[in-house]
């Protein structure tokens, strides 16, 4: 538990019972979770609430969007080195097709790429779907 307020004070948040709950639950899991996912895990959790812990967490660097091709926005825990100011989830996400598990493969970056001349790159990501070690 005073590994989650830590993580919270150094990151500029107040320490609040369901910023615990939901740092506790990414904590636990090393996978993504859409905002319905926390809620079930969660169990009686205002659904509003949620959302703006979500959203805190990830303007503060805490976790990021963890896109997978779903229709549904995931978030996972972000590296040590985030912050508010920079994001460092330029990874690899791999949803597996069976299960529906989404996890950030960290080790593997997306690579650069290099576009035609006037164009810039805001942000890359990089999908990889298929079966997990489990399935």
């Amino acid at each position: 538990m005073q590994k989650l307020e830590s993580l919270l004070k150094n990151h500029g948040l107040r320490r609040t019972e369901v910023r615990l709950q939901v740092l506790s639950a990414f904590s636990q899991q090393d996978k993504a979770y859409s905002q319905q996912d926390l809620q079930n895990v969660l169990g009686n959790i205002d659904r509003v609430t949620l959302y703006r812990t979500l959203r805190s967490f990830e303007d503060k660097g805490l976790i990021h969007r963890a896109i997978d091709g779903t229709d549904q926005a995931k978030y996972a825990l972000c590296q040590s080195h985030c912050t508010s100011n920079a994001h460092q989830d330029d990874h690899i996400h791999f949803h597996c097709v069976t299960c529906g598990k989404t996890v950030c493969i960290d080790d593997v970056q997306v690579p650069t790429l290099q576009l035609p001349k006037g164009y810039t790159i805001q942000d890359a990501q990089l999908i990889v779907r298929g079966h997990c070690g489990q399935c």
